[in-house]
């Protein structure tokens, strides 16, 4: 072969490879024309539309494994080898080839958070991928990906579901399958509570197709996620043990595959299960962990979800001032990175697990929940926003020194409300770790260089509070 034909090889087992989620096999194919993430591949004397396939190759796996071994920048390597051989194929015009890159692209943006940006890119590669086949597949599933993480869980379904007939035509087991994953999700979000039972049974079934397409892609991370989503299912339905049982199945897969974020995703949901029977302290240790694994790895839609499951262990283990702490953290973290459904989730559980919280404080998170969450179509998180108005307006019945009418109506500085909060916390834990960041940051569940970020940039006030700095001398 020429050595056109020898990369073009090259990328097309690698992405092969890649679908049955051997993400080591496909970068050591792809190892003569790129050495490791982070460089540039080598596309000296290739053609045009073949280094512009070797750019899109080592961009994917880069975004990829990048995620498998918490590499922070690996995103932001990945959109710049996917820009640059969308630069090379304009050079060609091959407009499909572009669009599809771009797709890719969307999901880059997704991972970041970033879920606007990634609805547009998603739309505008539609807009060129009118033939039906898996490129088209794959732009359509990142689409209805945005809009349920947004929420939007109704259009996430009719995204899926008029486009059911080109998942079925397609040949992409594993696209096949993360399509029924989707749907599986979008019904399991829309399910009713007075006819929970009924309608999980067609979220199972979905679950199961989806789980023998991974089989047949030989798929090991897929199939992970399918049987911790499943567990969820069970958890709905009180069956706990099976639910244990499909959680410790996922693991070992995720473990075997060597994928850190995926285990700590399945620990999460493992936490979940343990705060549904009680094991306050252990779901605790169990969101804690997943929560440092996001962290390092820069996911940050995972870790605001991580930390308010742990929040939530903290407040049922009684330890509010952490619980709170914690819980603010997620609020902050999730709308930072624009997911505001899930900040949204975090400050209605703000509401719920924290009791003490002062009206002022309370009504700023319900105004902020109640904003967050303005088009979300999960009936069980309007419930749940019901419930939380319900002791939104016990407390100001109650409350003896707040003018209710007030309180209710007045727009709340929620963010600063937050601050002030977490302001006192920072405080109290330094003051019962005399001074010592380097205690006070596990009072407070978190790291020392994090503890020191947030005093410095947000609280540099209580620099005074602190023991001062000890330099060590240089040997």
């Amino acid at each position: 072969m020429t050595a056109n034909e020898r990369a073009l090889f090259r990328c097309q087992t690698a992405l092969a490879l890649k679908d049955k989620g051997d993400y080591a096999g496909a970068q050591q194919v792809m190892r003569p024309l790129w050495k490791r993430l982070g460089e540039h591949p080598n596309t000296e004397g290739l053609h045009s539309s073949v280094a512009a396939e070797v750019l899109f190759c080592a961009g994917i796996l880069t975004s990829l494994i990048g995620s498998r071994d918490e590499i922070k920048e690996a995103n932001e390597w990945a959109r710049d080898l996917l820009t640059e051989s969308i630069t090379y194929y304009e050079s060609v015009q091959d407009v499909m080839k572009i669009a599809g890159i771009r797709a890719e692209l969307g999901y880059c943006y997704w991972r970041a958070g970033a879920s606007d940006e990634a609805r547009i890119v998603f739309t505008e590669a539609l807009k060129k991928l009118t033939t039906e086949g898996n490129t088209r597949a794959n732009a359509i599933f990142g689409l209805s990906v945005v809009e349920w993480s947004a929420g939007r869980f109704k259009e996430s379904l009719r995204i899926l579901t008029e486009n059911g007939p080109l998942f079925k035509n397609i040949t992409n087991h594993s696209l096949k399958g993360v399509y029924h994953m989707q749907v599986a999700l979008v019904l399991r979000n829309l399910a009713m509570p007075e006819n929970k039972a009924r309608e999980f049974r067609r979220v199972l079934q979905e679950y199961e197709e989806a789980d023998r397409q991974f089989k047949l892609a030989q798929n090991k991370l897929f199939r992970a996620h399918v049987k911790n989503n499943i567990s969820y299912v069970l958890r709905e339905l009180s069956r706990f043990k099976e639910a244990h049982e499909y959680l410790d199945h996922a693991r070992r897969l995720t473990v075997s595959a060597k994928n850190k974020v995926k285990t700590a995703q399945v620990d999460e949901s493992r936490a979940q299960l343990l705060i549904a029977e009680g094991k306050y302290a252990d779901a605790e240790s169990a969101a804690r962990h997943a929560a440092r694994t996001f962290d390092k790895s820069g996911h940050q839609c995972f870790l605001a979800e991580a930390l308010t499951t742990q929040g939530i262990a903290l407040a049922r283990l009684g330890k509010t001032e952490r619980a709170q702490f914690t819980i603010q953290r997620a609020i902050e973290i999730a709308h930072q990175a624009g997911s505001l459904n899930q900040a949204g989730i975090a400050a209605l559980t703000l509401i719920e697990e924290i009791d003490d919280l002062s009206a002022d404080m309370l009504s700023g998170a319900y105004e902020q929940a109640g904003e967050w969450l303005a088009e979300t179509q999960s009936n069980a998180l309007l419930l749940r926003f019901k419930e939380a108005g319900s002791k939104l307006a016990a407390k100001l019945r109650t409350s003896a020194n707040t003018n209710a009418t007030e309180t209710l109506f007045k727009r709340r500085n929620f963010k600063e409300a937050l601050l002030e909060v977490e302001r006192e916390l920072i405080r109290r834990a330094l003051s019962e770790a005399n001074g010592s960041v380097t205690y006070a940051a596990p009072l407070l569940g978190m790291t020392y260089p994090g503890l020191i970020y947030i005093i410095q940039n947000r609280h540099p006030d209580l620099l005074n509070e602190r023991t001062p700095v000890r330099r060590r001398p240089r040997k």
